[in-house]
């Protein structure tokens, strides 16, 4: 009998035992970091039944909220430097996914749109979003879920204050425009399962 066979519950064994039994005092930022790892496996596995990247679904939610928006844009909304979103939007660009457009008011300014084909994809990905909610989700009261979304938008609160209290970003910049504008990766209304 495989070890798959004795737990096939447990994906990876020891995991849940790890953190019930062993830790159960454990930090929160790890249990944080945990279930978001969860959740980008999850969601991961199900992009790339449809052959997309993990690392261009961020870009594409955002560009299916806001069509459009610059590179500069795109980066701070994401979270991301915009060296890492350039080299996402050029493979996007090979893929058909979006175009890079100087508009006739500002030669200068490049925005990026969507393609048919990188709209269409929102029709197939977001449903796979929405049942990697559900599976988290299954079995916590709508209570707990409330409570849940509550503390942790207060924890990420009260880190960007932090970050702007002592002038320190991940990026190293004084400002972090991640925390302005919300993090693209898993915002969204998780109870209705608009995201990770």
């Amino acid at each position: 009998m495989s070890k798959s066979e004795k737990n096939p519950r447990d994906p990876m064994p020891g995991t849940l035992r790890h953190w019930r039994e062993a830790l159960p005092e454990e930090r929160m930022a790890h249990l944080v970091k945990d279930t978001a790892r969860g959740f980008s496996r999850s969601l991961q596995a199900r992009l790339r039944e449809h052959a997309v990247q993990y690392g261009h679904w961020t870009f594409l939610r955002i560009l299916w909220q806001t069509d459009g928006l610059t590179q500069r844009q795109l980066s701070e909304q994401a979270g991301v430097a915009e060296p890492t979103t350039f080299s996402a939007l050029k493979a996007m660009e090979a893929l058909g996914y979006v175009t890079r457009q100087k508009l006739p008011d500002n030669r200068k300014q490049v925005r990026i749109f969507l393609t048919p084909k990188g709209a269409s994809l929102r029709a197939l990905l977001v449903p796979k979003a929405i049942d990697v909610n559900r599976i988290a989700l299954a079995g916590i009261s709508p209570d707990d879920i409330a409570a849940t979304r509550r503390t942790l938008l207060a924890m990420i609160e009260n880190l960007a204050n932090d970050e702007v209290a002592t002038g320190r970003s991940e990026d190293g910049d004084a400002t972090n425009t991640r925390a302005a504008n919300g993090s693209a990766n898993w915002s969204g209304d998780a109870a209705n399962g608009d995201a990770p």
